[in-house]
């Protein structure tokens, strides 16, 4: 029975839409879809992930851009709240460390809290500043601090006094110089003894002068020393004053901060160590040293002493889970930093200049990033498997870890990490951490595999006409009308090349409709149509197309030999695949094989000139074998054939002409002409059965292109594999030619069904003398092969 082409049904899977109501006319009635369709695997192991709270369990998304990976995880974490509603968010902020400043301490706080403390600690500073210097300017303060100078004053001129009065009894002089200095000398009456009158008493008179004044020497020094420990007792004294006078001024001020955050165990420590620091540092407050109060209060910001500043790092909103989306993770971006601040040309830093970092912000939430963005920034990789590691934030100081200076810098108290980190990459990526990196799969054991498309069913359309009317919502397009849906859904199974799938790829799925919406709105029209999509659809084709149409000018002009009409002993029309980053079209080759006598061998020009592939070139081997298995089962083949692609000048891979070859080999070994109406594409195994090929529609719609280029027979058309039948989603002028009988298309299972349409003779039955029929090809061949045997 002579094959049949497909009927012109077969050609294209029409979307009827069976999935949505009658009454549904448009996306206007449709809800939109809350979920990304078709994902739900990805989407289990997403929520897999999130409900895990141990250490390691982050996520990887696998997939191709353009899949709504983001989207998709978007949508699920602010639809759906953690499992562990025990797990609380906090504010973070950093504060001084009264005992060591170079280690800043870090304070937690219910979310929503910590801005309002650094409003209460800036509410109390401006009370102390203003109130402070009040508290110690008033009579009270005066008097009992001059009565402290006065019992000092008393007692020391009481001791001088004294021992003043002991010093002239024996007739000494105790006196003060202009430097400061205590002088002990010899009185002679009322006047003190010069050095002439000293010489002229006698030896016992000066000897007991030296005497004496070596005593009183001895007195003054102890009561020197008794001076010093009065005035160390004044100061202590007079510091124990200003102390109660200021925390009469703290005690009441600090003493509400203390009462609302009783239940904050770090803040009420803080808070102690404050108060505690205030009464030492009072000059601050009472401007004593000018220099050091410009530099106390060379804030940024706000007037108020820098060491009492309150640095909120992270500040959450108690009612929303923390997600961060990353898009530039360099290490400053992601783990925070310390500014300087240059005052009187001085650079200085402290606990007030720490800035945060993305897994601050996304600490007890998901920060999620684009995985070959991570592994290109220098360090970025290392610091985050640290940190997920050790579960803790450290705010390391990146130059002094590159350059290993020994630079002085802030080395801040970590915070606690608790943080599910996603990943966005490629599989070629998760491939080459899987391999080089051992701690990968520790950190991340969760792979969530996007799809790259699903299965075409009634319920699959209706999801994918919501997904279609949430893309509508969000963008505020025009709506699209029921066919205009249909249309779009059909496009889908275009882009997966198969009548049973959908494309997943959002991306182009958005872009189409918003390429559309300009169309429609360019028209003045109120709703999106199915013109309007075709229309976008040429346009789009119509911006890439530029190599396409080259290509075709070329059999234009001629300057690609191929024949679609008559006849030809060794010539078939094979078809190809041309294809850019954005763009790929079909285009058919002419192959052509020669034969001469010699070993029964296959000699692939392409290969000997090394433009064929590998996957080229075991196709020939292939056909080689079944070739060997039909003319060479008692004895060698006699003839060395010589096969090629014409006019080709690039690099040949693939085996989807192989059965095309073979069809120009049995030509040439039994003379009968192939038709070259007719194309052919499609690989074939060593039993000569047809195999699949990829970009069957292009291959079939670049011949279809070059018959009308070269003029438009009825019987022109093209042979493909049966299993690729599911793969055709044609044109629409091509389904109307195959279904006016101007066009055909055959699907074959094995390659003897090529030979038999294209040679319009039987290939032939193997009879039990090991003979083909005579009035086949395959008996023809033979007959040809034997006579040069002999």
């Amino acid at each position: 029975m002579p094959i049949k082409p497909l009927s012109s049904d077969k050609l294209y899977r029409v979307s009827e839409l069976n999935g949505l109501d009658a009454d549904c006319k448009s996306t206007k009635h449709l809800t939109p879809l809350d979920e990304i369709v078709g994902q739900e695997r990805a989407q289990q192991a997403v929520e897999f992930a999130m409900s895990i709270k141990e250490k390691g369990y982050n996520i990887y998304a696998i997939g191709r851009n353009g899949l709504g990976k983001r989207t998709m995880v978007m949508r699920y974490l602010n639809r759906h709240e953690p499992n562990d509603k025990e797990s609380s968010l906090y504010d973070w902020c950093y504060v001084v460390n009264f005992e060591e400043t170079r280690s800043p301490k870090v304070l937690r706080l219910p979310a929503g809290t910590g801005t309002q403390f650094k409003k209460d600690i800036e509410k109390l500073m401006q009370r102390l500043v203003k109130g402070m210097p009040l508290a110690f300017d008033n009579e009270m303060y005066y008097s009992r601090a001059e009565t402290l100078k006065n019992q000092l004053a008393e007692k020391q001129e009481g001791a001088l006094a004294n021992l003043t009065k002991q010093a002239k009894e024996k007739s000494i002089s105790l006196s003060l110089t202009t430097q400061g200095d205590y002088q002990l000398v010899a009185m002679n009456g009322e006047e003190l003894h010069t050095e002439e009158t000293f010489d002229q008493l006698t030896e016992e008179e000066r000897n007991q002068f030296d005497e004496n004044i070596n005593q009183f020497e001895a007195k003054l020094r102890g009561i020197v020393r008794q001076l010093t420990e009065w005035e160390e007792n004044y100061t202590d004294k007079q510091q124990k004053l200003n102390e109660e006078i200021a925390s009469e001024v703290i005690v009441h001020s600090i003493k509400e901060l203390k009462d609302k955050y009783q239940r904050h165990s770090e803040v009420k420590h803080h808070l102690v160590a404050l108060e505690k620091d205030i009464l030492e540092n009072l000059d601050i407050f009472l401007e004593e040293n000018e220099e050091q109060v410009a530099l106390a209060y060379a804030a940024l910001d706000k007037k108020m002493p820098r060491r009492y500043q309150v640095n909120v790092l992270v500040s959450q909103d108690d009612n929303k889970f923390p997600i961060v989306v990353e898009e530039n993770p360099n290490y400053h971006a992601i783990f925070g930093y310390v500014e300087n601040a240059t005052f009187k040309g001085t650079v200085f830093t402290d606990f007030s200049l720490i800035r945060s970092g993305s897994l601050h912000r996304a600490n007890g939430g998901v920060l999620m990033m684009d995985a070959v963005k991570v592994l290109e920034r220098p360090y970025v990789w290392d610091g985050l498997k640290r940190a997920l590691r050790s579960r803790k934030l450290n705010l390391s100081s990146l130059e002094r870890e590159v350059t290993l200076s020994g630079t002085i810098s802030l080395d801040p108290e970590p915070i606690p990490l608790d943080v599910k980190i996603i990943l966005f990459g490629d599989y070629q990526t998760y491939q080459l951490l899987q391999h080089y990196d051992p701690e990968f799969s520790e950190l991340f054991r969760v792979t969530a595999d996007f799809e790259d498309e699903m299965v075409r069913t009634d319920e699959s359309e209706e999801h994918y006409a919501r997904f279609i009317s949430s893309i509508v919502h969000d963008n505020n397009m025009l709506h699209c009308d029921r066919k205009a849906i249909a249309r779009v859904i059909e496009y889908s199974s275009r882009r997966a090349d198969d009548q049973n799938k959908l494309s997943l790829h959002s991306a182009d799925i958005a872009n189409l409709l918003r390429e559309t919406n300009y169309c429609a709105r360019s028209s003045n029209a109120t709703m999106i149509r199915t013109h309007h999509v075709e229309q976008a659809l040429q346009n789009q084709e119509k911006r890439v197309s530029r190599l396409k149409d080259h290509v075709m000018h070329s059999f234009v002009t001629g300057t690609t030999l191929l024949d679609t009409e008559g006849a030809s002993v060794g010539q078939v029309n094979a078809l190809a695949v041309i294809a850019t980053s954005d763009y790929q079209f079909g285009s058919p080759n002419r192959i052509t094989a020669t034969t001469a006598f010699g070993e029964g061998d296959v000699f692939d020009i392409e290969r000997k000139v090394e433009l064929g592939g590998s996957i080229h070139s075991k196709g020939v081997m292939i056909l080689s074998a079944y070739l060997s298995s039909v003319f060479g089962r008692t004895s060698k083949i006699p003839l060395t054939t010589h096969l090629t692609f014409e006019q080709s000048y690039g690099g040949v891979d693939g085996d989807s002409a192989s059965m095309a070859e073979l069809c120009a080999i049995v030509s040439a070994f039994s003379q009968q002409p192939i038709r070259q109406d007719v194309a052919i594409t499609g690989s074939m195994n060593q039993f000569g059965d047809a195999q699949p090929i990829g970009g069957v529609n292009e291959k079939i719609e670049g011949f279809f292109d070059v018959c009308a280029i070269k003029g438009r027979k009825p019987t022109q058309g093209v042979i493909i594999p049966a299993s690729n039948a599911h793969n055709l989603m044609l044109r629409k002028d091509i389904v109307e030619a195959v279904e006016k009988g101007s066009f055909q298309i055959w699907a074959i299972s094995h390659v003897k069904e090529a030979i038999e349409i294209l040679m319009g003779m039987k290939t032939g039955m193997l009879t039990e003398h090991g003979n083909y029929d005579l009035d086949s090809i395959f008996g023809i061949a033979q007959i040809k092969l034997n006579g040069l045997r002999k």
